[in-house]
């Protein structure tokens, strides 16, 4: 293994082993072997170099997943320039902001997306590409418009007789060199862009081949239905598999469990990389009702029938997946803990991460074999982790942790740098847990407001109180997550004002649930108000007039 820490170099070295492999296939769609891959890359490298794009400067890509949005990424960080993805949930203003933010010459867009967005809204950008097809939507200036119609012209006269492997060198880079800026946040005052160096991208994937090595093989599939935009998908759906020289089968559309299963019984992934949320649906709609009969419950108490019983259920839920899964690794949010006991009694395959974007993003891990349940696994190799307790086995106390996959700090904001990261350079992740003598660490809540949505996202109360409290009649807000997962609004309104005006209480209530509306409409799915619950006092502040958010989680 490379001792330099060189990522790029891992992409180099998988593109030239697995020429002639399978690469990268949009799920009942084209497939891309390697040398495809390769040829787009330098064909994008083209492109950049013709339109003035420079190492160091930045390329935003942002739509579902498919084999052109990992193609993007590629060719981007193979360039030397730093990728910028995008959620491609997020409203245009919020894809406008993050672009702008950080200085992004190109964008890479999705057709769904573009449908959105007003490029005028973006003027710095030299130009805009459809990431389906490569097309060329934008253009500001002549190269890129030029390159951009000359390409093939331009890749003929570069490779005149024929581009092969031996054509693959790519861009050096250093270990704490910036590669991707990925935003945790997609509205101005909230904008947090994480920078990764390529020491942590290289220190994920090396943790791949030390920890799931025996999961996969060169020629193995993989079902890629995460986001990418996001460092757990990016990473473990996409990263590790391509530089291994795995199969890695895009969803494209909206990942549904239907459309799940059917991938899972088509592909026969060989490692499952989940969000609870998935798990769950799939167990709850699949699994449960058949056990839940008075029948099932009776010969679930039999000794010998129930192990029977639990080996089949075992066999179905493997079958679900495909059948061929070492393992499942679930991660992004917290797991449900009566489906993970119920996993644990049929002797499941599946163990539980931790990480977060600031470490691209793992933390900590176990194989599934030696997963102590509850827990989220151990350090990951070349990462330490401290619980700040005065004893951390047993009294929660907030997680930090240091190592390579650290971020650099977020872009342009030092102060918000310098409140997660302290002078020996721990990560103060804002999480609680403990850790146990073997290591094993068990989250036991979230110190941070933030919340995490179905599939992982991460949800910053404040920005939607921020456009709630600006809705009519609303005098402050308090935004919650319920023991459903879905967020509900606490809202004091202005009643001296509506009373004023001549509304009484039942119509103030109603223009709480009208406003409700009007801010989903601004909002992207995960982060959508379910319900409003009306306060008649204003809710209790500290000495600095913050709102004690902790006195208001009963309203779940």
């Amino acid at each position: 293994m490379d001792n330099e820490k060189s990522f790029i170099a891992l992409i180099e070295k998988s593109i030239k082993k697995n020429w002639d492999l399978d690469a990268l296939t949009d799920y009942k769609g084209v497939t891309l072997q390697y040398k495809d891959v390769a040829r787009k890359i330098e064909k994008l490298h083209i492109i950049f170099e013709e339109s003035g794009v420079k190492p160091g400067d930045k390329i935003a890509v942002c739509g579902r997943n498919m084999s052109n949005w990992g193609v993007t990424f590629l060719a981007t960080v193979t360039y030397g320039a730093v990728i910028v993805p995008i959620l491609h949930e997020f409203k245009a203003d919020q894809v406008h902001n993050i672009v702008n933010h950080s200085e992004a010459k190109l964008l890479f867009v999705g057709d769904v997306v573009w449908e959105n967005l007003d490029e005028s809204a973006m003027p710095n950008l030299d130009g805009i590409i459809l990431v389906n097809d490569l097309s060329l939507l934008v253009s500001r200036t002549e190269k890129l418009t030029y390159a951009r119609e000359n390409l093939n012209a331009l890749f003929g006269k570069k490779f005149p007789k024929n581009f092969r492997k031996e054509h693959v060198s790519y861009y050096k880079d250093s270990a704490d060199e910036l590669l991707v800026l990925n935003y945790t946040s997609g509205t101005t005052s909230f904008s947090k862009g994480v920078m990764l160096p390529a020491k942590a991208l290289w220190s994920n994937v090396q943790f791949g081949y030390e920890k799931l090595g025996k999961c996969l093989k060169a020629g193995d599939c993989i079902v890629s239905m995460l986001p990418m935009a996001h460092m757990y998908g990016l990473a473990f759906e996409f990263l590790y598999e391509f530089c291994y020289g795995c199969h890695i089968y895009f969803l494209t559309r909206m990942p549904s469990p239907k459309i799940i299963l059917q991938a899972f019984a088509d592909v026969k992934p060989k490692l499952v990389i989940a969000v609870p949320l998935i798990i769950e649906k799939i167990i709850k709609k699949n699994v449960l009702p058949k056990l839940e009969t008075p029948t099932m419950r009776f010969l679930m108490r039999v000794p010998l029938v129930n192990d029977k019983i639990k080996a089949k259920v075992r066999e179905q839920l493997m079958n679900a997946f495909g059948g061929e899964f070492y393992q499942i690794i679930v991660g992004g949010a917290a797991f449900n803990q009566e489906i993970e006991a119920f996993l644990r009694s049929i002797n499941f395959p599946y163990t539980v991460g931790y990480g977060m974007t600031e470490c691209a993003p793992i933390i900590s891990y176990e194989d599934w074999t030696i997963f102590k349940g509850g827990s989220c696994g151990k350090p990951a190799p070349r990462m330490e982790v401290q619980i700040l307790s005065r004893d951390p086995q047993n009294i929660p106390g907030e997680i930090v942790t240091r190592g390579d996959n650290v971020m650099l700090g977020y872009y342009k904001n030092e102060d918000a740098t310098n409140e997660v990261i302290d002078a020996d350079g721990w990560l103060h992740t804002g999480d609680l847990g403990v850790m146990d003598a073997e290591g094993n660490i068990t989250i036991k809540g979230r110190s941070k407001n933030m919340l995490l949505g179905p599939s992982g996202q991460n949800i910053y109360p404040e920005e939607i109180e921020d456009k709630l409290n600006n809705m009519l009649y609303v005098n402050e807000s308090i935004v919650i997550q319920a023991l459903d997962s879905k967020l509900v609004a606490l809202i004091y309104p202005d009643f001296d004002l509506a009373f004023a005006n001549g509304l009484n209480e039942e119509a103030v209530i109603k223009q709480m649930e009208a406003n409700r509306v009007a801010l989903n409409a601004e909002l992207p799915a995960y982060e959508q108000i379910a319900r409003v619950k009306i306060y008649h006092e204003e809710f209790e502040k500290t000495p600095k007039k913050s709102i004690k958010r902790f006195l208001y989680q009963e309203a779940r």
